[in-house]
């Protein structure tokens, strides 16, 4: 490949056949040296010291802590661990240093200047929206959440108050703060994340309102966090799916396949990350179920799921979700599916 360096555009003239013009050649050249040499300077003051492949300066390195190539979102402690920044093995630059010397330098000049694909942002340009169950001041308003809305196939409960741990530990501060973890995560991924409340609401949102806000925000994901009030005997979580409802003003069959995938994703992911057993109690411990009278299933057009993390009635389980800890890798497992699901091309 040709080379664009200043120097290159100075041909040395070949010597002249004629001794009658050897004289002036010399001075020609002696002349244009100079002035070629001065050009040079003149560029390096330009365009700085010389790149590799990488578009690095020869002989300097990065400041701490930061990326070589733009990251495509909001970037945090958390998702520069994730990734290595830095151009990966099918990068020009990367087969450059396997040729031949003569290859490399001219491959190193052509890339100069070129930027590598952000990486530990595998979520960029992704809309997330989050459903932190239930609401913690439902309880002091139940003439507000217990009005019925429609739901297409039917009318449930604007929202209810959810369960609690016998320790007293309510659901919805349970699905607050591992949505808050969630969202820490998807962002240091590059994600875009919603909610549907975050605490600042005195109660609700209706489940209705709840899809609709992910509907609004065109979510690629929607999911649901909750904990389940089963029977003490009864332990393990369970992720809900869609069943298709084409009635009234829900018509959810073109997200039913793909809240499918999504389910089984953070299902594995979830298991994988927690150690939480498939629930014992319902749909033969597949961990899965489909339904059909959840509003917030009904009535969303992007793929959404809901997850029961866990029991809070089951000593076991209530141990786990008033750790700290424990939520912690709960956030990661819903992560952790969730960006599985999105990497997948869905």
């Amino acid at each position: 490949m040709r080379s664009d360096h200043p120097l290159d555009r100075y041909d040395v003239p070949e010597p002249r056949r004629r001794a009658a013009r050897a004289a002036t050649a010399a001075v020609v050249v002696a002349a244009l040296v100079p002035l070629g040499f001065a050009g040079w300077l003149g560029w390096e003051a330009v365009a700085g010291p010389k790149k590799d492949g990488s578009g690095v300066a020869v002989g300097s390195l990065p400041a701490p802590g930061l990326a070589t190539g733009p990251a495509a979102g909001g970037t945090s402690a958390s998702g520069a661990a994730s990734g290595s920044a830095g151009p990966s093995a099918s990068h020009p630059a990367s087969r450059a240093a396997s040729a031949s010397a003569s290859s490399s330098a001219s491959a190193a000049h052509s890339d100069a200047g070129k930027v590598p694909a952000a990486s530990g942002q595998p979520l960029a340009g992704k809309t997330v929206v989050i459903d932190p169950g239930h609401n913690p001041n439902n309880g002091s308003y139940a003439t507000e959440i217990n009005k019925l809305v429609q739901i297409g196939n039917g009318t449930t409960n604007c929202d209810t108050t959810g369960t609690e741990t016998d320790g007293g530990y309510l659901e919805a501060d349970f699905t607050l703060d591992v949505a808050r973890r969630a969202r820490t995560l998807l962002e240091a991924e590059g994600a875009k994340v919603v909610f549907t409340q975050d605490g600042a609401t005195t109660w609700g949102p209706c489940v209705t309102e709840r899809a609709a806000i992910g509907n609004n925000a065109h979510a690629d994901a929607a999911i649901s966090i909750h904990g389940d009030g089963a029977p003490a005997s009864d332990r393990g979580f369970h992720v809900i799916l869609p069943a298709g409802v084409d009635q009234g003003a829900a018509d959810n069959l073109a997200i039913v396949a793909p809240s499918r995938t999504l389910g089984v994703d953070v299902r594995a992911a979830f298991h994988s990350v927690t150690a939480e057993p498939f629930a014992n109690y319902i749909s033969n411990g597949s961990g899965l179920d489909v339904r059909s009278d959840l509003g917030g299933l009904n009535m969303s057009k992007v793929p959404k799921i809901f997850i029961e993390c866990g029991n809070m009635r089951n000593a076991t389980d209530a141990g786990e979700m008033t750790s700290a800890s424990w939520r912690q890798l709960a956030a990661q497992g819903v992560v952790k599916g969730i960006t599985t699901f999105l990497e997948s091309g869905n």
